[in-house]
């Protein structure tokens, strides 16, 4: 450090921030409790000592000796009045009732001291040694006034200006308290006394109470020059052989201690302006980290944690709020052609747009490219149409749509987190819906609603007591319609909702990650009708087991189906692993590598809904597998649509060169199973041929001979 910047330093020659002015000054104003409080102390025992030894005087002749206790006792009543009302704000009428009344009180008492001092002495003193003579009165009224000023203008202003105005009456405290203690202990040495009155009153004014070093350096040296100009002529004067020696020697004691002082009061000052900067650091750094907690690091809005209590503070203030959760469909796709920072700006500029259609409304990012706003029902679409016009129209690239989902809470006390999930979900029941942009939740979706949070919350449950049931479709040989397999598909009968079918309970179970448990229960079962019919001496069939991507990452599938068939003691090739195309396009390596045990443990692998993703011919490429399943939609409208029979020509030619066995589903008709039979399609599945049925169903139909069993491979 320069010496330069070090004097200036250590002089407190730089401004302090708002934090360390406040925090000084709050500092000098708890300090002023203390000592005013030991002034009013000392005032009033002086009082009674000074009537005690003086008995039967008047009481003008009493006011007379104690006017010098009553300044200093008036005045520290006031700055302890000040600090109190200061510092505890929460009773704040009572305070400033008592302060306004003290301030007039202390006005009173001046003006009346000042008058019996102007009565009593203006006949025997000059004009300018009777001015002279009132200045401690006058320095009472600036504080008095100026009290009183503060309690009627001032109190109910920001802190900081309480404060600051705080240290104004100090320094008027502190002049008043000097100047008693330098004249009193100026009389004390001409009685030959202790100057203890002084140390006292400068250790207070300049140590006690916080200034910068530089203002403590001049309090001090004037306050040590004033008294020793007083001092010195006393000790001259003095008639002892030993004031000279006594003069000198005090001097230097004197110059040792103005010394000590100075530099106490600089370090004291260091100290606290030390801990300052750490308290500051500490608030600054729980603000960030609040801050953090509350707002949304990407965009500057929001999150969820501030998002809860705003909107319960809104609702409870106003009525008819509505509650819209907003998606960018297809965002994804945006990120991956313009990359993430482009797709942060985006997503930055949302924000900034959403808070200018809503302004004041409480908005959030919930994450990724969901925003949630709680604001007034009245107008609310139109606002929503001129937010979508404008993000679309800063885009012409690629597909880009803002759906909004609205929940009209029944309830301002309805935990905001639970509202936003159902504005979620009627913002995900027009997902792709290119149609549609806007999904008020209603009766009817709430009643889908609660089925989901159902189904998330129950399938353990119906899993345990068996409310997990297996349908098995029949697959039949293309050339005499024998029975050559099943499909077995999940089936949920509720006790509650009745019978689920697969698309209400699935994609759900998807979607929070559950599937897997599902999964799981079907392979079981299928083990377990397996071994219940080959220990009845029945022939059975082979079955696929349709595998979920998320069955691959939430748990080990090749383990779990090799378990299972161990348990149950199961052949290997009366198990089929169906494995649909859309799962195949995400993590290569994972699913490559869980076929490769598939095969190495004697699983047949099945492409299943061949057709219905985007990258069909990479996935034949790609992957190894012994039967494709072609999907239903090629059969749809088959009868008038030749280039369906052509392209499903073209596909079972394609699945034999490459050594692929072919199996179409939903077959519905003879022309149909017909046709698939000519082009060489070997496996056939559909309403046609069966429905899925229970296990016992197809066992019965078996039986009675309604399916004949064909040839097993």
């Amino acid at each position: 450090m320069k010496p330069v910047q070090w004097i200036r330093r250590e002089l407190g020659l730089f401004r302090h921030t708002p934090f360390e002015r406040k925090y000084m000054n709050d500092t000098n104003i708890r300090t002023s409790i203390y000592m005013s409080v030991v002034i009013l102390a000392l005032e009033t025992w002086m009082m009674i000592r000074y009537v005690h030894e003086r008995p039967g005087r008047s009481f003008w002749e009493y006011l007379d000796g104690e006017t010098n206790y009553l300044i200093l006792f008036t005045s520290g009543l006031v700055v302890l009045s000040f600090a109190l009302s200061h510092l505890h704000n929460t009773n704040r009428n009572t305070l400033n009732k008592a302060g306004i009344f003290i301030a007039l009180l202390s006005i009173f008492i001046d003006i009346m001291i000042a008058v019996r001092y102007i009565y009593v002495n203006h006949s025997q003193q000059s004009l300018s040694s009777l001015l002279w003579s009132l200045k401690y009165m006058v320095l009472l009224l600036m504080l008095s006034v100026g009290y009183l000023v503060f309690e009627m203008f001032i109190s109910m202003k920001p802190e900081t200006r309480q404060a600051i105005y705080g240290q104004f009456l100090n320094v008027v405290f502190g002049l008043i308290c000097l100047g008693f203690g330098i004249e009193t202990s100026a009389y004390d040495v001409s009685r030959e006394r202790q100057i203890l009155c002084f140390v006292t009153m400068v250790i207070y004014v300049a140590c006690l109470l916080i200034w910068k070093p530089y203002v403590s350096l001049g309090i001090l040296s004037a306050s040590f020059l004033y008294f020793w100009g007083k001092w010195k002529p006393v000790m001259e004067a003095s008639d002892s052989p030993y004031a000279a020696k006594i003069l000198e020697a005090n001097w230097i004691n004197f110059l040792t201690f103005w010394i000590a002082l100075t530099m106490i009061s600089f370090s004291i000052y260091q100290q606290r302006l030390e801990e300052a900067r750490k308290e500051e650091s500490i608030i600054s750094a729980n603000e960030r980290l609040k801050k953090i907690a509350v707002i949304d690091d990407l965009t500057g809005i929001g999150n969820m944690h501030q998002f809860s209590p705003d909107a319960l503070e809104a609702l409870s203030k106003k009525d008819n709020l509505i509650y819209l959760f907003l998606n960018i469909e297809n965002f994804k796709n945006y990120n991956d052609q313009f990359g993430y920072q482009a797709g942060n700006d985006y997503l930055k500029e949302t924000a900034e747009a959403i808070c200018r259609y809503f302004p004041g409304d409480p908005v959030a990012r919930q994450g990724d490219d969901h925003f949630v706003v709680l604001t007034d029902i009245l107008g609310h679409r139109e606002r929503l149409d001129q937010l979508r016009h404008d993000l679309l129209s800063r885009n012409s690239e690629i597909y880009l749509d803002l759906k909004a989902g609205a929940y009209l809470p029944s309830e301002p006390d309805l935990d905001p987190h639970i509202a936003v999930d159902r504005a979620r979900y009627a913002a995900s029941l027009i997902k792709n819906h290119y149609d549609k942009t806007y999904k008020e939740y209603n009766d009817k979706v709430d009643q889908d609603f609660h089925r989901r949070q159902y189904i998330v919350n129950n399938i353990d449950n119906a899993v345990e007591k068996g409310y997990i049931k297996v349908f098995y479709q029949p697959v039949v040989w293309s050339h005499d319609h024998k029975l050559c397999g099943c499909e077995a598909l999940a089936r949920w009968d509720d006790p509650e909702f009745g019978f689920l079918s697969p698309g209400a309970f699935i994609p759900v179970l998807e979607e929070y990650r559950l599937i897997h448990k599902l999964d799981k229960c079907i392979f079981e079962t299928v083990c377990r009708d397996l071994r219940e019919s080959m220990d009845k001496g029945w022939t059975v069939v082979p079955v696929s087991l349709n595998f979920s991507r998320l069955d691959f990452e939430l748990m080990d599938a090749v383990s779990v189906l090799k378990e299972l068939t161990e348990k149950y003691n199961i052949p290997k090739h009366l198990l089929h692993v169906e494995i649909t195309e859309s799962a195949l396009t995400d993590d290569m390596g994972i699913l490559q590598e869980a076929m490769s045990k598939f095969h190495e443990d004697g699983f047949a692998i099945w492409l299943d809904d061949f057709g219905s993703g985007y990258s069909s011919l990479n996935v034949l490429k790609d992957y190894s597998f012994d039967v494709l399943k072609i999907d239903m939609k090629f059969l749809s409208n088959f009868e008038n649509n030749e280039k369906a029979k052509t392209i499903l020509k073209t596909i079972v030619e394609l699945a034999s060169g490459i050594g692929m066995r072919s199996l179409t589903e939903g077959v519905e008709t003879a022309e149909q199973a017909q046709f698939l039979k000519e082009v060489g399609c070997g496996r056939l599945q559909g309403y046609y041929f069966g429905k899925p049925m229970p296990h016992a169903d197809i066992a019965d139909k078996i039986g009675k001979g309604e399916y004949v069993i064909g040839e097993i491979l």
